[in-house]
């Protein structure tokens, strides 16, 4: 079974789709982990590739070997902690917009989830990735409580965080190729006023519905 968490950045989908499968024994993936590789990857500059040549950032992202689970590792080097630097997470917007970047990355997490039980988490994950997921369901929460989060999560001003992720919304849902937006069959949960363990418990409930 595939559980698909999709959202926009802020919406809780890491911690919430890490405490779902620690609760049901599932294997863990972060798609969005696996775009931030790419970005490490094109910023460290070997080879070099910019951010706007779509043709090399596909040929970069098809010989990259990722896994995306509790730890991130890129060519066996953990980069859990460096693909989260400012940096990288303004370049990975700009990756994910490249078609020949997602249909790489499409490819390698389809085949990571070829077998077994997973939940995995992104920005499209049910509509793109796993269309035929048993249950998906797409986070959401106030923009500014988003914000909130963020700017706790990495030690920055909720302000600039709120600016930053305006444009970062505006640039994921807007894009050319699988832009950010609820499946048609996801199931949309508010965590606004939620913490994790109450939304993962809400998703449980959700599994044990359907009788998984």
């Amino acid at each position: 079974m595939v559980i698909a968490i999709d959202g926009p950045a802020g919406a809780g989908k890491s911690t919430v789709a890490r405490a779902l499968a620690r609760r049901l024994g599932f294997s863990y993936l972060d798609s969005g982990a696996m775009y931030r590789c790419v970005a490490l990857a094109v910023l460290r500059g070997d080879p070099a590739v910019a951010l706007d040549d779509d043709q090399a950032l596909g040929r970069l992202a098809g010989g990259l070997v990722i896994e995306a689970g509790e730890r991130v590792l890129l060519g066996g080097e953990d980069v859990t902690e460096a693909i989260r630097a400012p940096e990288v997470s303004e370049a990975a917007s700009r990756v994910a917009a490249s078609p020949s970047v997602r249909e790489a990355m499409v490819a390698m997490q389809r085949a990571d989830m070829a077998d077994g039980n997973w939940v995995a988490e992104g920005r499209d994950i049910g509509t793109v990735v796993a269309p035929d997921a048993g249950l998906k369901v797409y986070l959401t929460a106030d923009a500014g409580e988003r914000a909130r989060r963020r700017a706790a999560e990495l030690g920055g001003d909720a302000g600039v965080v709120l600016a930053e992720q305006t444009l970062r919304d505006a640039r994921d849902t807007s894009r050319e190729h699988s832009p950010l937006r609820p499946a048609d069959d996801a199931v949309q949960l508010d965590t606004t006023e939620l913490d994790a363990e109450q939304v993962v418990d809400r998703i449980v409930g959700m599994v044990d519905s359907r009788g998984s």
